[in-house]
């Protein structure tokens, strides 16, 4: 009997055992002594990699410097020559925005549908600054919130003469096949070409132009144009939104404005 029981101690001394050098077989080596440690996390590649794109991203996208009258180095005026007047300084740069108050319903009344903006940079830093209209965009918010590049004033003189000329080949066939409408055909002719060529002055005197900007030279001045030839652009409303985007310095200067900034709101230039 006696044996019997020491047989059963050792048998059940060898389980034990058994289960002890299982777990320390599954689970690793630990102390007993102690409670057990956790190992440190290893590394999640992939997190870490998604984490430096996210800041090489946030890095590369230039600062947005947001134009609003309550903020400091804002400011928008009335002026006497009936355009609304858009202030935004940040750190040695200035850009003032103009726009005339009557521009949705201008725009009609161009021989080409282009909204124009009158810009004004301003650069008081020691070093100096190149501005060009590389980049400049305006967004009408009411119409699918629809993008529109600045027009390349040199590119769009280009294709202002060439629909000049087509439209004058298209005049002349139509005066062979019906003389009788000769005058009223020249006179439309003619009265487009006025335009076309008063526009084109225009654009080649008073576009914005690249420049470069420093202490003896601190400003530079221009219009800048949108086309509004668009499928999405049209049935203007009473009151539309726009905001212009101007990336320059390393930043986005950026101007939301309405037309006209009041419901109902009128304003008229003032005779000289």
């Amino acid at each position: 009997m006696w044996q019997l029981l020491r047989s059963c101690g050792h048998l059940g001394l060898r389980l034990v055992y058994a289960e002890v050098a299982f777990c320390c077989i599954v689970f690793g080596s630990f102390d007993l002594a102690g409670p057990l440690q956790a190992s440190p996390a290893e590394p999640n590649p992939r997190n870490d990699q998604g984490t430096d794109r996210n800041k090489n991203r946030a890095a590369a996208q230039p600062l947005l410097v947001r134009w609003n009258e309550q903020q400091p180095g804002c400011t928008f005026s009335r002026g006497d020559d009936g355009k609304y007047h858009y202030g935004l300084w940040s750190g040695d740069v200035g850009i003032v925005l103009a726009v005339d108050a009557r521009e949705v319903q201008i725009i009609r009344h161009r021989v080409e549908p282009i909204f124009g903006v009158l810009l004004t940079i301003r650069y008081r830093g020691a070093a100096s600054l190149d501005p060009a209209t590389t980049g400049i965009t305006l967004q009408f918010i009411k119409h699918f919130k629809v993008e529109q590049p600045a027009l390349d004033p040199e590119s769009y003189i280009q294709k202002i003469q060439t629909d000049a000329d087509a439209f004058d080949s298209e005049t002349r066939r139509a005066i062979a096949k019906h003389p009788a409408e000769k005058q009223v055909r020249e006179t439309r002719l003619q009265d487009y070409q006025k335009s076309v060529n008063d526009l084109i002055e225009f654009l080649s005197k008073n576009s914005l132009r690249e420049a470069h900007l420093d202490r003896a030279n601190p400003e530079v001045r221009g219009w800048v144009f949108f086309d509004t030839n668009s499928k999405w652009l049209g049935g203007w409303k009473a009151q539309e939104e726009f905001v212009l985007r101007f990336p320059l310095d390393g930043k986005v200067f950026e101007f939301p404005f309405r037309l006209p900034p009041e419901t109902g709101e009128f304003l008229l230039q003032k005779r000289q």
